[in-house]
């Protein structure tokens, strides 16, 4: 029953990307976050979901007369002037070139090839999205695709008393506990955006059971990694609030019911952090990063090519930073901090732009960009402790970004006057 209603959803969801392509990019982003053929038990289990409806969405773009028009492709000229995807595309040229010289070719190619697939369904985003209902629409369904497998795990939890861990999808890159946190935590903040944006009662108080059960699910997957990402995004969403005085303490009062009926043995494993210099797993992920330092300074400019760790280290990097230095060299990781780094640097001026304008037409600006770069922030953080440079979800809001920007020029070129006048007045 399991395959044959994958295969129906499936069926479904190319049928309807043949007939508007940009909702295609909207079943991309169900069928790479939810991978629910990873439930399947049967044949439909191995079944290349995102491969066939790429195949599907580039149909559908080759044959609809808008997306074949000029006009049309000469407007999304212009976002490809954006400096993030100048270096992404130089990102993706340095993983071939590492790939190339990688120290294990085969696994290096496969990983390279894995990567391209992510860029490709990319490129789909920058086409097909092209307005801010359709941008809005995309983060919705990638927030709820992640948030409907947190609050699986978040109800499950609560139900045996959080003794099990919480786990993504069964052959994703998201399965482990660890990185399953660090993506709902990395969720918990679009979600936030989802909320601000809609002003239906009902779907408001979804929104608010599916945020209430990502928290639960990513302290139930009993990650370190995972509770840090998520007290550092608490912070930040208390920032964003505009009742801080009520959201302060909502904050602590949830954060003691958590913790009040968590198990003793989550209490002594989270105690753990403070006391890293004793623990086990942190002083072998220490030792594998002093590896990887030292292997890549003989291997500078290249480093051991992706996944590189099965040559170079005992075990994976566990730190992103680690992992791009040790994979793909210096100039890897420079590409790669500055697209992390810049996009949030963006993402903050944007934000101070556009909660500081005159014009309430620009609300909605602050609230994505502030949102936006709450959910980087998370990943910058969990990613000092989890192999994730290769993630898609991370380019995917690196590319979301690119689209705001592209967006916000001509609303802020509008609003100036207003803004000049106000502040002379």
């Amino acid at each position: 029953m399991r395959d044959l209603a994958l295969i129906i959803i499936l069926i479904g969801l190319g049928t309807i990307t043949l007939m508007r392509p940009w909702i295609g990019v909207l079943a991309l982003a169900v069928v790479g976050y939810m991978h629910p053929q990873g439930y399947a038990w049967g044949v439909a289990r191995t079944l290349p979901a995102f491969e066939i409806l790429i195949f599907l969405l580039t149909a559908s773009v080759l044959i609809s007369p808008e997306t074949r028009s000029v006009i049309f492709l000469k407007k999304r000229l212009s976002v490809l002037r954006d400096w993030r995807l100048i270096l992404i595309g130089l990102l993706w040229l340095d993983f071939a070139l590492t790939s190339y010289y990688s120290m294990i070719p085969a696994i290096a190619w496969y990983r390279f090839s894995e990567i391209s697939k992510v860029f490709i369904s990319l490129t789909f985003t920058l086409l097909l999205i092209d307005t801010r209902e359709k941008l809005r629409y995309l983060i919705i369904t990638i927030a709820l695709s992640i948030a409907l497998l947190a609050t699986k795990g978040g109800v499950w939890a609560i139900l045996t008393g959080s003794f099990d861990r919480v786990y993504g999808p069964p052959g994703s890159h998201f399965y482990d506990n660890n990185h399953f946190a660090v993506l709902t935590v990395m969720n918990i903040p679009l979600l936030f955006l989802w909320l601000r944006q809609c002003h239906d009662r009902w779907i408001r108080l979804f929104v608010m059971v599916l945020s209430m059960l990502s928290v639960v699910s990513a302290l139930t997957s009993w990650s370190r990694g995972g509770l840090i990402a998520l007290s550092v995004t608490a912070m930040l969403l208390v920032w964003h609030s505009k009742r801080k005085v009520l959201a302060v303490p909502f904050l602590l009062l949830g954060l003691f019911f958590a913790v009040g009926n968590l198990p003793d043995e989550w209490m002594q494993r989270m105690g753990t952090i403070l006391r890293y210099e004793s623990e086990g797993s942190a002083v072998s992920r220490m030792e594998v990063w002093e590896e990887g330092i030292r292997f890549v300074l003989h291997r500078p400019w290249v480093g051991f090519g992706p996944d590189g760790w099965f040559y170079a280290a005992s075990q994976d990097w566990h730190s992103a930073y680690i992992e791009m230095l040790a994979e793909n060299g210096f100039p890897g990781l420079l590409l790669w901090l500055s697209l992390l780094v810049g996009s949030i640097i963006s993402l903050s001026w944007l934000h101070w732009r556009s909660s500081k304008s005159a014009s309430l037409e620009l609300t909605w600006l602050a609230d994505f960009s502030g949102m936006l770069r709450a959910s980087l922030l998370s990943y910058a953080i969990g990613a000092a402790l989890l192999g994730l440079s290769y993630w898609d979800i991370l380019y995917q809001l690196l590319v979301i970004s690119a689209l705001l920007s592209a967006l916000a020029v001509p609303l802020l070129r509008q609003s100036e006057p207003a803004d000049t006048s106000m502040s002379i007045g």
